[in-house]
Parts: structure tokens; sequence; C-alpha cells
């Protein structure tokens, strides 16, 4: 089976999984992304994996592109672009199947080469219905127009599952867990980190009792405002030697340190930006991760920091919390919007810290069924589904077609 892959972007953590779906098919696998997007760091790590798979294009245009909209909430924004040599590159793999990321941007491509030659097509997915609520009309009129032309799909997780079966796919043509972390590498990193690193990482925090730490951009949608609300109520109601640690930077940095500085707020610290080859030293220096994201399809943090060992305490509106986040066992699940509820689940993590060994040695067992391997094996079942769906042979694209 020739397996091509239309990914435009994607960071550090998607190439373990693609290094897995190459194995997968001795090495009949071709990645075409955005040279001009990916991080050269990122580019190279999949050129060491791929080899000639790694397909780099340059020269995209940018029709109509929002650099903030990542930032903000879902729907809120509209990216159009256009990749000069797309089609004919995914030609010239010839492949048997192809896969693409969501619907829109390079997916065009992959659908238009599934409509002129009968390629079949996997679309890997992550919305929800939460993070899909405010979706525009032309959104869900694309949506319902390609979606005869999508022969499988791989979603993050069930809260997916339950959105794109209500589209109109047929559940036996969904499979589950193609987005994961780089766990195997985390753990490993993590595990690298000596108690002497890690002491004089907490003594940059101040040595608290407790140490939350919450990872990711400091945006509106991500909950920051909500989590500093809840923070107050916390200290509040239990001053102590507890720390909130957060990690990233963003267009509300400064709006949030300003808050903090306000008064009422002891205890956070704002670390900035850290790489990735760094974030796993982090993760062994806390004690808990915190995510109050407002929508999230499947935080990738909360993976990562469970690979590490750290019980979590998680939104409600993030969708990979009915599988990686069990109450009472390796963390709990709040909502945000609650200053109450989130005051509450810190209150509950602090009373039960002599059973956070336990917790985060079940955060690892609940990740190990979210490996790399797994999620390969997700896109590869739904290639082969969609091979069936198309009732043969592949009408595989080639360059004499």
């Amino acid at each position: 089976m020739r397996i091509t892959y239309v990914g435009r972007s994607f960071l550090d953590y998607r190439v373990p999984v693609f290094r897995a779906l190459s194995e997968r098919v001795n090495g009949e696998f071709s990645l075409i992304y955005c040279a001009d997007y990916v991080p050269e760091p990122v580019q190279a790590k999949a050129h060491a994996a791929l080899g000639a798979g790694a397909i780099g294009l340059r020269g995209e245009v940018r029709l109509w592109y929002d650099a903030d909209a990542a930032a903000r909430l879902a729907n809120t924004s509209v990216r159009l672009v256009y990749q000069p040599g797309l089609l004919r590159s995914i030609r010239a793999t010839r492949p048997d199947v192809l896969v693409a990321d969501g619907f829109f941007q390079w997916t065009t491509f992959a659908l238009a080469c599934r409509l002129r030659y009968g390629t079949p097509l996997v679309v890997c997915y992550e919305r929800t219905a939460h993070t899909e609520r405010h979706a525009q009309w032309y959104r869900r009129a694309y949506r319902k127009l390609v979606l005869p032309l999508v022969d499988a799909m791989s979603c993050n997780g069930q809260l997916c599952v339950d959105y794109t079966v209500a589209l109109g796919v047929p559940r036996q043509r969904i499979t589950t867990g193609h987005m994961v972390a780089d766990t195997d590498g985390l753990a490993s990193a993590a595990a690298a980190v000596t108690a002497g690193e890690r002491r004089a990482i907490r003594a940059g925090w101040d040595d608290p009792d407790v140490a939350f730490i919450a990872v990711g951009s400091l945006s509106v949608r991500k909950g920051l405002w909500q989590l500093l609300d809840g923070w107050a109520e916390f200290v509040r109601a239990r001053p102590g030697n507890c720390r909130l640690i957060l990690i990233g930077d963003g267009p509300e940095e400064g709006r949030l340190k300003a808050r903090v500085a306000s008064g009422g707020l002891d205890g956070v610290l704002f670390h900035g930006r850290a790489d990735y080859e760094q974030i796993a030293r982090y993760y062994a220096a806390a004690d808990a991760m915190i995510m109050p994201t407002l929508e999230d399809n499947w935080s990738l943090v909360v993976p990562e920091a469970m690979a590490c060992g750290l019980p979590i305490l998680c939104s409600r509106y993030n969708g990979c919390h009915p599988e990686l986040v069990h109450d009472g066992v390796n963390g709990r699940v709040f909502d945000p919007l609650s200053p109450v509820d989130v005051a509450r689940s810190l209150t509950w993590l602090v009373d039960n810290r002599a059973h956070l060994p336990a917790m985060a040695d079940a955060s690892r067992r609940i990740v190990a069924a979210h490996t790399p391997e797994h999620a390969a094996g997700a896109i590869f079942d739904a290639c082969r589904l969609a091979i069936a769906h198309r009732q043969g042979p592949a009408h595989a694209c080639s360059a004499g077609a």
C-alpha cells in the first residue's frame, strides 16, 4: 500500500507517527508539506525519519490568511491558501490512498485528486461539537458538499466521533486515535532529569509544597483568565505554599501579568516560552498539570504531561478528557467557567498529595494506550477502510494518468 499524506503543517510530536506509519507500509509512505510554514528543526526531524519520503514545497500563496487565528476561538476566521505544484507532487507519488488533515486548506487538493482520479481519501479529523458550536453556514455547507468524496475518517476520540457521525459519516468508516503526543520521547526525557535538576527548577519556583504547571499559548481560548479567577478563590480559601507556573507566551501575556500584579493572586509565576526539547524538564519538576482551556480538540500538552508522570486537572471543554482523564484516578475534570469549580479542583489535588505517586502511575498507564504506534495503526486502518470503500484496487494518481 502506497500512502501519501498531504499535511500542510505539523510539529515535532507528529514525526514519530509518520515514522511508524511509514514502517507499517515498508517505506511506501510520502509526506507532502509546506516548507514555508513548518519550522526548519521539525523539517530536519521529518527528513531524518522519512528520507526522500518527506517532500517540502515552497511558494505557498496566501489568498486569505489570518496569522492570529490560532490564538482565538474556532471559526472566527478563514484561511485560503494555494500551493503551486501540489497536485503534481501528489500524482508523482502514485498513491494507493491519500490522507489529509481536516477539510480546508491543502485538503482541497486531495479532494481534487479523489474527484479526478478516484484515489481513496482518508481525512484525519479533530473537531468536536463544542469546538464547532459556532461553525459558519458556509463551513457546514462545504463539509456537506465534500463528504461524499471522503472514503474514511480517523478521529481523535469519542467526542470527535460523535460529531463526525452527526455530520453524516457512517460509524463503520471511522477509526479513532490518530492524534497523540511523542509519549516515549517525553517519558525518556523526563526520566533523565536528575534529582538535583528537579530541585534547582523548583528552587526557581520558590520551593513550593505543590507546583501546578499550565503549558500553552497565553491566549483567550486557553482559559487563563478563568484559571486566574479560580486561583484567586483557591488562595483566598486556602493560603499556603502553592505555585501556579504558566509556561508559554502569547497575545494576552501583558494583560495577564497586569492582572497578577494587581493583587490577590499570590503564587502565580510566568516562565515564558519553553522549547519543545526542554519541556519534559518542567513536567518532571511539577506536581500536577492544570489545563483550563475554553475549547480544544485534543490538547497535546495533556498526554505529554501524563507521559512524564503528572496527574491532570482538565477542562471539560478539552476533547481529550473522556479518554485521558479519569476522575479520581489520575486527576479531575472541571468547568473553567466556574471559579468555584476551579478552586475546588485545585484544593482536591492538594488534599490528595499523598496519592500523587499513584495518580502519576495511573497517568502513565492510561497514556500507554495512546502512542505514535497506536496513532499510525488508526490511520493505517482508516486507509484500509477507504480502499475497501472504493470497492477494489485503488485508482492511483500517476504522472501518466
